[in-house]
């Protein structure tokens, strides 16, 4: 039999990156939740966390941590049926793993509903849409949107749409780098803005051109940030359509190659023993989603 305790422990000190912060939201000394940790791994007979900064569960301490996230979305269901069990009645904290751009766009009208109706509150950890899985492989979260569609084990993947990217640039921008006009070269020479070391976007609309190899650019991870240094006039990106409707229409912004775009399909990814919680949110996600993403091929 599990003790619960020592697995909130390390689910604590994972969340929340360290043991300091860790003892902050269990209500504990620093010196206890170590012990505690401590006690789980003497009892799993092998460590469960890689004592780095911050902590990274092992293999054993992922396995742990997949089960503790099950287990509470498990006993909110249970806690409905029988309210006396609840002791605090705190609202649920869904802990989600989620791409910059989904957030800043579609993401907040899609579950705001939910949210309210089901008294849940979310804690998101932003990742680019291209790593986000490994927050769920490592039993950080309970759900994840990414552009991976296989889930890990243990979960399910639901295709919720693509996410539509346009070269843009601010118009004095263009005047000053692209006066011959718009070419794979002018592309190169020009500086771009990339979110951060894992955005593979503007490679990839450059690859499209033939263009291959290094290119200087901004780095910005901000997608609100990434916009006004387009729309300043530092350099050219790869911007989700759905989030510069005004900017494009006043012509702040303007499409450098109107004829090429990226779309970058988004999957929804949860535990499969999520409860009725993660199907509820599962099911809105999938309704929502489909009026404000492009429709995958």
């Amino acid at each position: 039999m599990f003790d619960y305790k020592l697995l909130a422990a390390l689910a604590a000190v994972v969340e929340q990156a360290g043991f300091e912060r860790a003892a902050q939201v269990l209500g504990l000394s620093q010196s206890a939740v170590s012990q505690r940790i401590k006690l789980l791994e003497a009892r799993v007979g092998q460590p469960v966390l890689v004592r780095a900064t911050p902590p990274a569960p092992t293999e054993i301490g992922r396995r742990l941590l997949n089960h503790v996230q099950q287990v509470r979305l498990l006993e909110r269901d249970l806690q409905g049926q029988v309210p006396g069990l609840d002791e605090q009645a705190l609202p649920e904290r869904l802990r989600i793993a989620i791409n910059a751009d989904s957030l800043a766009t579609w993401w907040a009208k899609a579950t705001a509903e939910f949210c309210a109706t089901q008294q849940v509150l979310m804690e998101l950890v932003v990742e680019d849409q291209e790593v986000g899985l490994k927050r769920m492989r490592a039993g950080e979260v309970a759900g994840c949107v990414c552009a991976a569609e296989r889930p890990v084990a243990g979960a399910r993947s639901l295709a919720l749409g693509a996410m539509r990217y346009r070269a843009l640039a601010s118009p004095a921008f263009i005047a000053r780098h692209f006066a011959a006009g718009v070419s794979a070269d002018a592309l190169v020479r020009a500086p771009a803005i990339v979110y951060g070391p894992d955005d593979q976007l503007q490679h990839r609309y450059l690859a499209g051109l033939g263009v291959t190899g290094a290119f200087a650019y901004h780095l910005c991870p901000s997608s609100e940030g990434f916009v006004r240094l387009a729309e300043g006039g530092l350099g050219w990106g790869l911007v989700p359509e759905l989030q510069v409707r005004e900017e494009l229409a006043s012509g702040r912004l303007v499409d450098l190659l109107p004829e090429r775009f990226i779309d970058v399909p988004l999957y929804w990814h949860h535990w499969r023993n999520g409860g009725e919680l993660l199907s509820e949110l599962t099911e809105r996600l999938h309704r929502n989603s489909a009026s404000m993403l492009v429709a995958l091929q």
